[in-house]
């Protein structure tokens, strides 16, 4: 599918740490023809991935900033219009599992932090993206939700909670959108092999982890144009987990 994304803008958050699902999608989607804006709260880290991808021949742009912030989306935004002309993609990837444990020990200050990494982050930088991406014609977002808004687990109430917003809000937004020529979409992974999750939990290499390069590869088939009929979809992506 080399070339698939030739001329396209793209916009993906989430890319300041290596061997994390946003660096195998940026270098995916740049090797595929994709110009990027690149966006992390980490500078060092934003900085080196861009490094890497323009030795690549992408062209890239990095940003830093604190996606729950809606400021820092809309700089992103400003960014990729600015230098690059507009945005035909949007690929919300920032988030995480931060608070694991029993419902009742769940504080008021963790779920806020949950919500704001999860829910925010992807909330602003749509609000941010769209009207760009309308003016371009129309585009493509593609969200990160999790498998626990499928099958919600144990110790894990907040993460599925804000998974579950994100899954909302992708819905919500494809019909707001669609006849606008905004196609919005999430992604559902189960536990995908990254450098931080073998770290935590071990390379355990019969366990049932998502690889990288079948995530990639079904962002990049959403965001491209041969899912040009495909919105308001929660794709779940469960590899041997299922």
């Amino acid at each position: 599918m080399a070339g698939e994304l030739a001329g396209k803008v793209a916009l993906i958050t989430g890319v300041g740490r290596a061997g994390q699902i946003g660096h195998a999608v940026a270098a995916a989607f740049g090797a595929a023809g994709a110009a990027l804006v690149i966006a992390d709260r980490d500078a060092t880290g934003v900085a080196e991935r861009a490094a890497e991808l323009g030795a690549a021949g992408v062209t890239v742009r990095p940003t830093t900033g604190d996606l729950t912030r809606p400021e820092a989306a809309r700089a992103a935004v400003d960014l990729a219009r600015r230098e690059l002309g507009g945005l035909d993609a949007v690929i919300n990837i920032a988030g995480g599992l931060t608070t694991f444990g029993p419902f009742g020990d769940v504080t008021a200050e963790a779920l806020e932090r949950e919500l704001a990494i999860n829910l925010r982050t992807t909330w602003f930088v749509c609000q941010a993206a769209i009207p760009t991406l309308v003016a371009r014609g129309g585009g493509a977002i593609v969200n990160f939700a999790s498998i626990a808004l499928v099958r919600p687990m144990a110790q894990m109430a907040a993460y599925s909670a804000a998974k579950a917003a994100v899954g909302g809000l992708t819905q919500a937004l494809a019909r707001e959108f669609r006849d606008q020529g905004v196609r919005v979409n999430a992604v559902a992974p189960a536990t995908v092999r990254t450098r931080d999750n073998v770290a935590q939990i071990g390379a355990q290499p019969d366990s049932p982890y998502v690889e990288l390069e079948d995530i990639v590869a079904v962002v990049r088939f959403l965001a491209s144009d041969a899912a040009r009929g495909i919105t308001g979809q929660i794709l779940p992506v469960t590899g041997k987990a299922f």
